[in-house]
């Protein structure tokens, strides 16, 4: 259980617009009065919240160490840190018991939940612990004459999880990017997945959509294994396979300068994919509507710790010797706070998204931001100090 540090500075870091009625406002936090933007309405959460337990999971990231470590509170919240993969985290909202009260929760199986199952019980709100590029994430077999997104075509793709995140923004970027659409290869899906560490695949991720060429692969072989066994000409992934991790040069990526290839992507579309968001219960929203705003400063202001000590110090104590140049180079392609939460700067990046599970016949509906979000997050904003 993390000590929680009362009056901490709050660097004018975050400042939060309500834009429900009744909705948290800025910089609100349990045990101190939420002001509401002028004109708005004002609400104290009251003695009620001191000491609220609340039990938060995810990854330990960098960018969240400051809020697993108590050094930035949740307000006055007792904060207990559960480190969790994503797929267990999934399962654990969608059909598990549901205890846990803060958590972590993938982008895409949050929304077929809600457009395929009209989920309710957990609500998300604009924050976005993990953001990752995928171009690295195609694999291919290097004695079949890949060389190019197009040397797709007719091929056979192997994966462990259809309709995960990582993979619906692979899937949309191919068809968008190189006019690879799903119905353009052959998809195998393997029966087990070769990196574990993710846990658990909920049954979100793993629904599949009508009339796209899909088989299931054999029993007990992971996707490495059909990809170094020849089943398969490539292999989507978000993590790396057994086989590429051991070294085998049967496999490698269609990709291998994917840094250039990501940076030209961001350089021509503004999008840095967003993989995972953060869910509250919406029973404790319910009892402590002001825990919403603070949930929002906590994670911001723990990724402004991250900012800091990445301009600061990383330079001379981080184990890379250029890690100083590739943030300044991060800043200067894509802004100051590349790592953006709140609806503003993520709007064209979630609109891309709910259109690509769409158009893969994954969602049954082309989401909206406004359904998918809390009402009273949606005018949530960060400021860099």
């Amino acid at each position: 259980m993390s000590t929680t540090e009362k009056g901490a500075s709050r660097r004018d870091f975050i400042k939060s617009a309500a834009v429900a009625a009744g909705s948290a406002g800025v910089l609100g936090a349990c045990g101190k009065a939420a002001t509401a933007p002028s004109g708005g309405p004002k609400e104290s959460p009251g003695d009620e919240a001191n000491g609220l337990s609340i039990t938060v999971a995810g990854y330990t990231y960098d960018r969240v160490a400051a809020l697993i470590d108590g050094r930035v509170p949740i307000g006055d919240c007792d904060v207990t840190f559960k480190e969790s993969g994503i797929g267990d985290l999934n399962t654990h909202v969608f059909s598990g018991p549901q205890t846990i009260e803060v958590t972590e929760i993938g982008l895409h199986p949050y929304m077929l939940a809600v457009a395929n199952n009209g989920f309710r019980g957990y609500s998300l709100i604009p924050v976005f612990p993990l953001r990752l590029f995928r171009h690295k994430s195609v694999y291919i077999r290097t004695d079949r004459g890949i060389k190019s997104p197009e040397d797709l075509r007719g091929r056979t793709i192997a994966t462990p999880g259809y309709s995960s995140t990582s993979l619906t923004w692979l899937r949309g970027i191919f068809q968008h990017q190189y006019g690879i659409t799903p119905n353009d290869v052959e998809w195998v899906i393997a029966s087990k997945d070769s990196d574990a560490r993710s846990g658990k695949t909920s049954k979100q991720e793993q629904a599949l959509p009508e009339g796209v060429p899909i088989r299931q692969g054999p029993a007990g072989v992971d996707e490495s294994e059909l990809l170094v066994s020849g089943e398969v000409d490539a292999l989507f992934h978000a993590a790396e396979p057994k086989a590429f991790r051991d070294g085998n040069p049967i496999v490698g990526r269609l990709f291998p300068d994917y840094r250039r290839i990501e940076r030209a992507y961001f350089e021509e579309t503004g999008i840095f994919p967003i993989m995972h968001a953060v869910a509250v219960r919406d029973d404790v929203i319910k009892e402590h509507p002001w825990l919403l705003d603070a949930v929002f400063t906590a994670y911001s202001l723990a990724k402004q710790k991250t900012y800091d000590y990445l301009e600061n110090s990383a330079w001379y104590k981080g184990s890379l010797p250029w890690l100083g140049q590739e943030f300044e180079e991060t800043r200067a392609l894509m802004g100051d706070n590349y790592w953006s939460y709140g609806i503003g700067p993520n709007r064209k990046v979630l609109d891309t998204f709910f259109e690509y599970s769409y158009e893969q016949g994954l969602a049954s509906r082309k989401l909206t931001i406004e359904e998918l979000f809390h009402p009273s997050t949606l005018g949530f904003v960060e400021e860099l100090s």
